[in-house]
């Protein structure tokens, strides 16, 4: 049985293989800024640290060539899959021994290893996915990817607040590592395309690919908008843990959010976003989305700042619906930078614009923590949805260039230096 042969079976892979990634994602974004504050930790360090563990995200797309280029019958994108999962236990491991507290600082660097790891083999599942899947399933491809990591999010992110209060943080590490393991099994499931494990890649013809890449205007714009369309649910979804905390919630009732609410609801909007994607076009699906996330964190910060007597089951909803814009974003622009990736160097290219969103979420992040700890998390909110509606212009540019790309692509199906079209993709809709 080969999974990669059916549609059903390419969903459920690469669900799987993100559930994998979920896992200490959750762990570090959700529940360790949650644990940590509960532990008397500052909210500006707390940041600092999920900004610094974001960095090797930021930077994967530094060694993603290595990935692109080093394969052969017996060392594919399969290969650099396992290996990389065994690395993320590995440095996961001895945390179970460690204090997060008084040993803050080998925590940082055994999660930083972690995170390497972690971004090493996010760039063959990407890389994989984007020369196997056809473009008509991607968006609801990225929408089953999203499923499986926030999955992974959920047990290990808003569950681990909650187990961790019952069987200790000893056994929850122990039990990330054996999720992170037990999903080798899937890849033995796993047979690759001839045309990808045979297929030479010479460092001339693959710099060739990246300098072509480089001089189309809708690469940069895609790399802008990702740096920046997500400023404020990355910003407001690493500051949630800490300002429930500070409003009075209770460590309990903020794991059950992490891990039903907010879960149930981006991997709804995931599932959802991803198939409208596919049929609405992209940018416009985008476009519509981000709005969406930007109008639930605007009247969030506008309730901390009233200054009145505020239920927090308000803050509660307006978060969860966040976390519902959030997965119908995510499933769509995903498959909008898969789109505009050329698959001959899809790890490194796909990398970069993932990259880019990782750097939003760590400046973001470290910026939307710096405000809440000077001023107060609604101003912090509020500035952040400020930074996302001035991507729009971006957006809109790219919408332009997509559709002026399109019109070439019927008259020609090459241009005439042998390059492949502008981008590719299925875009046939008119500027946002």
């Amino acid at each position: 049985m080969n999974l990669l042969a059916h549609r059903t079976g390419r969903a459920a892979l690469f669900a799987a293989l993100y559930f994998c990634e979920g896992g200490p994602i959750g762990l570090i974004w959700w529940a360790l800024p949650t644990l940590l504050r509960v532990e008397g930790i500052a909210v500006e360090r707390i940041t600092a640290l999920t900004a610094t563990l974001v960095l090797p995200w930021t930077l994967k797309f530094l060694w993603a060539p290595l990935v692109d280029t080093w394969r052969s019958p017996r060392w594919g994108f399969r290969a650099w899959i396992v290996t990389a999962q065994i690395g993320m236990g590995l440095s996961i491991l001895p945390l179970i021994w460690l204090d997060p507290v008084s040993q803050f600082d080998w925590w940082r660097g055994l999660l930083v290893l972690h995170a390497f790891m972690a971004a090493t083999q996010d760039v063959a599942i990407d890389a994989l996915a984007i020369n196997v899947v056809p473009d008509s399933e991607r968006g609801n491809l990225n929408g089953s990817m999203q499923a499986g990591m926030l999955l992974g999010r959920s047990l290990f992110g808003g569950g681990a607040v909650l187990a961790a209060t019952w069987f200790g943080r000893e056994w929850i590490l122990g039990a990330l590592v054996a999720s992170i393991w037990s999903t080798l099994t899937v890849l033995l499931f796993v047979h690759e395309p001839d045309h990808l494990i045979d297929a030479k890649r010479s460092f001339s013809e693959f710099t060739r690919r990246v300098l072509a890449a480089a001089r189309r205007r809708a690469t940069w714009l895609g790399l802008g908008f990702a740096l920046t369309g997500a400023a404020a649910f990355e910003s407001a979804g690493q500051l949630a843990g800490p300002f429930l905390v500070d409003r009075g919630v209770s460590p309990r009732a903020i794991g059950a959010f992490f891990g039903i609410a907010a879960v149930a609801a981006t991997v709804i909007g995931g599932l959802v976003g991803g198939r409208v994607s596919d049929r609405w076009g992209r940018v416009r699906s985008v476009a519509a989305f981000l709005l969406g996330f930007v109008t639930m964190i605007a009247l969030l910060a506008v309730l901390d700042l009233a200054n009145s007597a505020v239920p927090n089951v308000a803050f509660v909803a307006l978060l969860t619906g966040m976390y519902f814009f959030i997965g119908l974003f995510t499933a769509a622009s995903y498959a909008l930078f898969m789109d505009l990736t050329d698959p001959r160097m899809g790890g490194t290219q796909f990398s970069t614009f993932m990259a880019a969103t990782n750097g939003c979420e760590s400046w973001s992040g470290w910026t939307g923590g710096q405000l809440a700890g000077r001023a107060n998390y609604g101003a912090s909110f509020l500035v952040m949805c400020v930074v996302s509606l001035f991507s729009l212009p971006l957006l809109r540019r790219l919408a332009r260039s997509l559709s002026a790309s399109s019109r070439s692509r019927s008259l020609s199906d090459r241009d005439p230096r042998g390059e492949p079209p502008d981008q590719g993709g299925n875009f046939h809709e008119s500027p946002v």
